[in-house]
C-alpha cells in the first residue's frame, strides 16, 4: 500500500468531505479554499473553527498546504497524488466530447501521419490544455538493410520493409570504419532479417552478440545496441512528437510567476530529444498514467501534470501514445476518459490502416 493510501485510510468521514471539497474548488477555480467557504457547502452543521482545525490537520498531514499569506489552503502534490489514487470519480467521456473526437477521425484516409496530427489538434481543442502525440515507429518486417558511408563521420542505414516502405537513418559510425566493412555487416544482418519487424530483429541479433561477440563486426554490433542507427535530427524521424494547444495555456489571466512555468515547459519539450520516455511513461502500467508534478520524470519542473495513455496495434503492442499536458490544475475527472478513450480509438484506426 502506498504512502497517500494508508495517509487515506487515516482519515474520518469528516476529514475526508473537507480534503475533498478543498481539492475540488481547488481544480475547479484554481483558488485557495477556507474554512467560511466549507462551512456553507458542508453535508452536516459544523462550526468554522471545527473546519479549521480539520485543515491544520490536513496540513500537518502533508496534503494541504497554505500559499503566502492567504487564509484559505490548496492541496500539495502529495495531497492531489492522493485525490487522484483515491478519490476521484472517473467515468466516461462525454458525449459531446466522443463526438468531437470522433468527427476528427473520421476520415479515410491512409495517411497515418496525417491522422494523429488532427488528433493533437482534437485532443487540445476538446480539453483546453496541451496535447502531446507520439507516433509510431514502422513496425513492418524489413525485407533488406544497406549501409552507405557519407564520410568519416556521417553514414546512412537504409532500411527497406516488405510493404514497400523505405527508411533513410543517419548516424556517426565507430571510428576506423571502412565501405568494406560495413558491407560486410549489412551482409551479416541480412542473413537475420528475413520476416522480421526491427523490434525482433534486435532481439534475435542481441542474442547472437551473446554468443558470438568475439565474432561480430563492431558496425553492426553498435546498430543493433542502438538500435539500428539513432535518428539525428532532420525531418525524416518516422517516430516524432506532435504539440497541440500551446496557446491554451497562455489564455486567462495566469501570473507572470504561470507564465513562465509554461515557458520552461515547452523549452524543455523542445529540448527533449528522446522523444520515446513518452512509451516507458506509458508502458509502465495499463491504462492512463497521471504524473503529477516533480513525478514527471520527462519534465524538470514541477507545477506541472501529464495525463497519458498508450495505443496498441493489433497484436497489442504499445506503439506510441497520447496525452495532455497542463499545470497541476487539471480537470482529471474529465481529462482521463477523454484521453483514455482518444488512446483506444486511435490503436483501432492505425491497426486498421496496417
Amino acid at each position: 500500500m502506498s504512502e497517500t493510501s494508508d495517509l487515506l485510510q487515516e482519515m474520518n468521514d469528516r476529514s475526508r468531505e473537507v480534503f475533498r471539497r478543498v481539492v475540488e474548488g481547488y481544480l475547479l477555480n484554481g483558488d485557495p479554499v477556507g474554512s467560511r467557504t466549507l462551512t456553507r457547502e458542508f453535508s452536516e452543521k459544523v462550526s468554522a473553527a471545527t473546519i479549521r482545525n480539520v485543515m491544520q490537520d490536513l496540513e500537518c498531514m502533508g496534503v494541504l498546504g497554505s500559499p503566502h499569506t492567504s487564509a484559505g489552503r490548496i492541496p500539495t502534490q502529495m495531497g492531489l497524488r492522493m485525490f487522484v489514487d483515491g478519490m476521484i470519480e472517473v467515468g466516461d467521456p462525454s458525449e459531446q466530447d466522443r463526438e468531437k473526437i470522433d468527427a476528427t477521425m473520421g476520415t479515410n484516409a491512409a495517411d497515418v501521419s496525417g491522422l494523429l496530427d488532427r488528433v493533437g489538434s482534437a485532443l487540445s481543442g476538446v480539453t483546453q490544455g496541451a496535447s502531446l502525440v507520439l507516433t509510431p515507429k514502422h513496425e513492418a518486417p524489413i525485407k533488406h538493410i544497406e549501409f552507405v558511408s557519407l564520410s568519416q563521420e556521417r553514414a546512412l542505414v537504409v532500411l527497406v520493409f516488405s510493404d514497400g516502405h523505405v527508411e533513410n537513418r543517419l548516424f556517426t559510425p565507430p571510428p576506423g570504419q571502412t565501405p568494406s566493412s560495413m558491407r560486410e555487416a549489412a551482409n551479416f544482418l541480412n542473413g537475420l532479417v528475413e520476416g522480421k519487424t526491427i523490434s525482433e530483429l534486435q532481439g534475435s541479433i542481441a542474442h547472437e552478440i551473446t554468443q558470438r561477440r568475439q565474432e561480430i563486426d563492431t558496425l553492426a554490433q553498435q546498430m543493433v545496441e542502438s538500435g539500428l542507427a539513432l535518428w539525428q535530427g532532420g525531418e525524416e524521424n518516422a517516430e516524432r512528437l506532435i504539440v497541440r494547444g500551446r496557446s491554451n495555456l497562455l489564455k486567462g489571466e495566469a501570473e507572470e510567476e504561470d507564465l513562465a512555468r509554461i515557458k520552461n515547459l515547452f523549452d524543455d519539450l523542445e529540448r527533449k530529444r528522446d522523444i520515446a520516455e513518452f512509451l516507458d511513461l506509458a508502458e509502465g502500467g495499463d491504462g492512463v498514467r497521471i504524473f503529477i508534478g516533480s513525478e514527471n520524470k520527462l519534465f524538470s519542473l514541477s507545477g506541472s501534470s501529464l495525463v497519458v495513455s498508450p495505443y496498441m496495434n493489433a497484436d497489442r503492442k504499445v506503439i506510441g501514445a497520447v496525452g495532455v499536458i497542463g499545470p497541476t490544475r487539471l480537470n482529471y475527472g474529465r481529462i482521463v476518459p477523454i484521453v483514455n478513450y482518444t488512446a483506444q480509438l486511435v490503436g483501432k484506426l492505425v491497426s486498421d490502416r496496417s
